[in-house]
């Protein structure tokens, strides 16, 4: 004969358990693929993936706006930001500056080689499109041996960093110098002649920055 044995109460909570353990993985196995889907729907527009304690941020390199956010009910996050700002000036001769330039002591470009975003101006000014780090390197040629230049790299009209040339002995030289600068939006960043002139010195003179990361 066959006995019918009633389950202890132990017995059943175990199974019950076991019920549990494998709703809940199959729960999680199912977020875990709808999150893959997520971020692969992500990567098909989108730069590397920054992870960010419990949010996943995605940058976007190309987006149509300045700055957008969305988030979807798994708690993803997707950041998008024009992270491609670069700039490089020249001086293609060694003609005086304009006028305004002789009034301001701004050195001018005149031929821009590269301009990404065109955020450098006419002006031969930098006009920061986003908060961000930014790095900039400038070269600017004097040739006669009996003057002294002094190049002033400033940031909203304050100088930031100096270069000199000053060499008696070499008939060119170059102030150079360069610097990675915190900025916010709309900030200007250009090069100004403290002191000396470049009467015959202006040509192979260069300005260049680009956006390093934004914040």
């Amino acid at each position: 004969n066959l006995r019918w044995r009633k389950q202890s109460l132990p017995e059943r909570n175990m199974g019950l358990c076991i019920t549990c353990r494998a709703m809940v993985n199959s729960l999680i196995l199912i977020l875990s693929w709808t999150v893959i889907a997520e971020v692969a729907r992500a990567q098909n527009d989108t730069e590397p993936i920054v992870l960010e304690g419990k949010c996943l941020v995605v940058c976007d390199s190309n987006p149509a706006t300045d700055w957008k956010a969305s988030s979807s009910p798994l708690g993803i996050s997707v950041r998008a930001a024009n992270s491609k700002v670069a700039f490089s000036a020249v001086r293609s001769n060694n003609h005086e500056p304009s006028e305004m330039s002789n009034k301001t002591r701004i050195i001018y470009f005149d031929q821009v080689l590269v301009n990404i975003g065109n955020y450098f101006t006419f002006e031969s000014v930098f006009l920061s499109p986003r908060k961000g780090v930014y790095s900039f390197n400038f070269h600017v040629i004097k040739v006669y041996q009996s003057q002294t230049i002094q190049v002033n790299l400033m940031l909203n009209g304050k100088p930031v960093i100096s270069a000199f040339a000053g060499d008696k002995d070499v008939t060119r030289e170059a102030a150079t110098n360069g610097v990675l600068l915190y900025l916010e939006k709309e900030d200007k960043v250009y090069l100004k002649l403290e002191k000396g002139n470049l009467v015959g010195g202006w040509q192979y003179s260069t300005f260049s920055g680009f956006l390093v990361f934004p914040l």
